[in-house]
């Protein structure tokens, strides 16, 4: 991991520069290239904008983890809940995207997978989907068994893996016989070295891999497979493959990040590519803001020198 990079996650889990750099105009502005806004109607607005442009579907996700409340964590249910009903009202094809601990993981699974089942419920009402994000390490196990329960008796839930754990692999081939929807991403977590690949050519190598395995014929009826990458030799490369064994434009879509590589994503859409653009919104953007700037090291000294001068 380059230096940089374990600097912003680092980073990413600070107190005391999450208080200065939000009160900091330079970081706020720039971080409206990676949200349209911090209300739900921001990012409904943003996605409402995607749809009628033809520029594919949309997931939403409602930035904030590691609730400790119960009541907080009944309240993020109630809103997603909420959301979907917003979303279903304006015809949007768009599907949540969760953090567990957002919903009580925290407090205990029993609390988590209650509220969670409420969210695949209404997903299935509504004809929708719930994404599970995955998070740190430690809440993989727990995350992958909440997964596996609610995707035995129900379509409507899909999980993120992340290609940089040494584990996923496994991960994958216990998951393949359950026909899962699953969406990789390369991981931009603070990690112990011995759990993650170090490189980040690994890192890209077992991403393709992953994904190809969820590319094969003969996999059960209904895996799905989320691409979840703004890199277009990674992207080309899964292409091929796609092409190759002539998967179909609904077993599988290319995910990104709502204002990153656009004019990547406009050529995807135009070749017929299946996109779904990921819309963020919510006050607790600092440390996913940091992850992101992580995933993508060369925007760094531009955002330093900045932060620095302001």
């Amino acid at each position: 991991m380059s230096i940089m990079r374990s600097v912003l996650l680092a980073g990413a889990e600070s107190a005391w520069l999450r208080e200065k750099a939000t009160r900091t105009g330079f970081v706020r502005r720039s971080v409206t290239r990676f949200m349209p806004g911090e209300t739900i109607e921001d990012a409904l607005e943003a996605c409402r904008r995607q749809q009628a442009d033809r520029h594919g579907g949309t997931l939403l996700t409602r930035l904030g983890e590691n609730v400790t409340n119960p009541a907080e964590a009944e309240a993020v249910t109630a809103h997603y809940l909420d959301a979907m009903d917003r979303i279903a009202a304006l015809g949007l094809d768009t599907h949540p995207s969760v953090k567990l601990t957002q919903l009580g993981l925290d407090l205990g699974l029993e609390a988590c997978e209650r509220n969670l089942r409420q969210l695949v419920a209404r997903a299935e009402a509504r004809s929708s989907m719930i994404w599970i994000d995955m998070e740190s390490s430690k809440y993989v196990d727990a995350t992958i068994g909440l997964f596996r329960r609610l995707r035995e008796g129900s379509t409507a839930v899909g999980l993120c893996l992340q290609a940089y754990l040494r584990r996923t692999p496994a991960d994958l081939e216990a998951l393949r016989p359950l026909a899962p929807a699953i969406r990789f991403v390369k991981g931009a977590y603070k990690e112990p070295a011995d759990i993650v690949l170090p490189r980040k050519a690994d890192v890209d190598e077992q991403f393709f891999r992953l994904s190809s395995r969820m590319l094969e014929p003969g996999l059960p009826e209904g895996t799905f497979l989320g691409i979840g990458t703004h890199d277009p030799a990674l992207i080309a490369r899964l292409r091929a493959v796609v092409a190759e064994r002539g998967v179909t434009p609904s077993s599988y879509e290319v995910a990104m990040l709502y204002g990153i590589q656009r004019p990547l994503q406009a050529r995807l859409r135009a070749e017929g590519v299946p996109l779904r653009v990921l819309v963020a919104y919510g006050e607790y953007w600092f440390p996913w803001y940091m992850r992101r700037l992580a995933e993508r090291p060369a925007n760094v000294l531009f955002v330093v020198k900045n932060l620095v001068a302001g």
